[in-house]
């Protein structure tokens, strides 16, 4: 070898990628989403994310036009949805003859749409300007309008990955969104090249050993309940999916759940999960009787459907001691595609049908965000399933919970990623409302959250099972509740119309 191969200095890395041809570049950007993507559950690498996000902001600021920020952006998006939601197939093999051909494009438009919002901020930004902190603006508004438009879809945000660290709590200031905006900016900061060993580098460094200390902080706990609180008990039946209809298994899982409920001492509040009886509310009136005396004397609430006027209604009640109903819910935000099908008596001409619905067009929507007056044990808002993920619907209610109620049957979403990161997503909502959360799942996980978002005890995935644990107490009122997310929004959108007008005021 020769000296002048020995002394050549290594090839810069922002000359390499920008020299790479679009699709090279477009598979970088794809490869450091994926990256991104372990930040999130079940892997739970936080600073992989972080990292990711870095890449991200780095290329934005290496590429000459929007289209080829968009490109990246595109890409980026894309590698971090397919392997964040990968699980999107997993409803489609429940029953595999009727529905599994479907799973390719659910993955395919899904994925791809989701990262069309990336695309979107990155081609935005590049246009108005070459500057990453634009980037930072236009990334958080796609990410409010991806939980807003078209039924919305928050599954996944960034800040998630935050949920266990100190820097998660400030979701009970800013909201998710406004967690967005922070993690966003400090991977913008970070992602400026700097000359090694100058005072910029060492500040960027210093920076990024703050954010992996920050990182790693662990969340602080919520108070403890005391010896007057209510005892909650938890039912999990593990309810496989293809089997929860079977006719040969409806009575085991019923009968599990009867002998949970009556197991031990009695309790004060009984919650079994979402569509966990077998009955049509109007045919339910000797198990609601069963039910409530396993129960002995504890309140009890469920999930059920109901028809009323041709209409059928994913349900949650709460019946008292005597099995009479004391309060009831209808599940407002369904699933696209699951719960109800849009054009469904045209798309029923090709097969195509609701994954979870029993009648071609599905379920009927509820009134919308409520609460549920249990007696002694407070006020309760009741969540089912799909609608924990929505900040917005949440922070919806009519007035401040005691409590957090979600029941939900995430044996739709596999065994690997998606339930855990359904979790995180509770959990954030506790966080974001200083309230303790009520959890239970058919197959799990089954949790009770306090109201900074700690798990105090669950029950694994996978498992049958109960569990009694005492309801924690809720904080005072948090900033976001109050607020929401109009207020972030509105100043980031006039901020981007005024770089906007500038920008037209300049090409005149």
């Amino acid at each position: 070898m020769s000296d002048t191969a020995q002394h050549q200095k290594p090839r810069d890395w922002a000359v390499w990628f920008q020299s790479c041809s679009r699709w090279k570049k477009m598979g970088i950007a794809s490869l450091f989403g994926g990256i991104a993507s372990l930040g999130h559950p079940p892997f739970d690498l936080t600073i992989l994310t972080f990292l990711g996000l870095i890449a991200a902001f780095a290329m934005y600021g290496l590429t000459t036009t929007a289209r080829d920020a968009a490109l990246v952006g595109w890409a980026f998006g894309a590698g971090f949805f397919v392997t964040t939601l990968h699980w999107i197939i997993e409803p489609f093999m429940v029953d595999i003859a009727r529905h599994g051909w479907l799973a390719p494009f659910a993955m395919f438009f899904l994925c791809g749409g989701l990262a069309i919002m990336y695309a979107i901020a990155f081609g935005v930004a590049r246009w108005l300007s070459p500057n990453r902190l634009v980037l930072v603006m236009t990334l958080t508004v796609t990410e409010v309008l991806r939980a807003y438009l078209f039924t919305g879809f928050p599954w996944a945000m960034q800040s998630y990955a935050w949920v266990d660290s100190i820097l998660g709590q400030s979701a009970a200031w800013i909201g998710p969104h406004g967690l967005n905006t922070l993690i966003f900016m400090m991977a913008a900061l970070l992602s400026f090249r700097q000359s090694k060993f100058s005072i910029p580098f060492w500040g960027s460094t210093a920076g990024l050993v703050a954010v992996c200390a920050i990182t790693l902080w662990p969340a602080p706990k919520g108070p403890m309940a005391d010896a007057s609180a209510p005892v909650v008990r938890l039912i999990q039946p593990n309810a496989e999916q293809h089997l929860k209809w079977d006719p040969a298994m409806m009575p085991v899982f019923y009968n599990r759940q009867l002998d949970f409920t009556s197991a031990d001492n009695p309790v004060d509040l009984v919650v079994w999960p979402e569509i966990a009886v077998p009955f049509w509310l109007h045919e339910a009136g000797r198990p609601l009787e069963q039910i409530s005396q396993a129960a002995r004397g504890a309140t009890v609430v469920l999930g059920i459907q109901r028809t009323e006027n041709q209409r059928f209604y994913n349900t949650l009640i709460a019946a008292n001691s005597d099995g009479h109903i004391m309060g009831q819910y209808d599940k407002g935000h369904l699933v696209p595609f699951g719960e109800f099908m849009p054009a469904a008596s045209f798309l029923a001409q090709f097969g195509i049908y609701g994954l979870a619905a029993n009648q071609d067009g599905g379920f009927a929507h509820g009134s919308g965000p409520g609460l549920v007056d249990l007696g002694p044990l407070g006020l309760a808002m009741p969540l089912i399933c799909y609608e924990g993920i929505f900040p917005h619907l949440v922070n919806g209610a009519p007035n401040r919970a005691d409590f957090l109620l979600m029941i939900t049957n995430d044996a739709w979403f596999g065994k690997f990623s998606g339930p855990y990161q359904h979790l995180a997503q509770a959990r954030m909502r506790a966080i974001e409302q200083g309230l303790p959360m009520v959890r239970v799942a058919n197959t799990g996980v089954s949790a009770m959250i306090d109201a900074r978002g700690h798990i105090i005890d669950h029950i694994p995935l996978g498992q049958a099972g109960y569990l009694d644990v005492a309801l924690p107490p809720k904080l005072t009122r948090t900033l976001y509740n109050r607020t929401g997310d109009l207020p972030l929004f509105l100043v980031l959108c006039l901020a981007l119309a005024a770089l906007a007008a500038t920008k037209w005021r300049k090409s005149d």
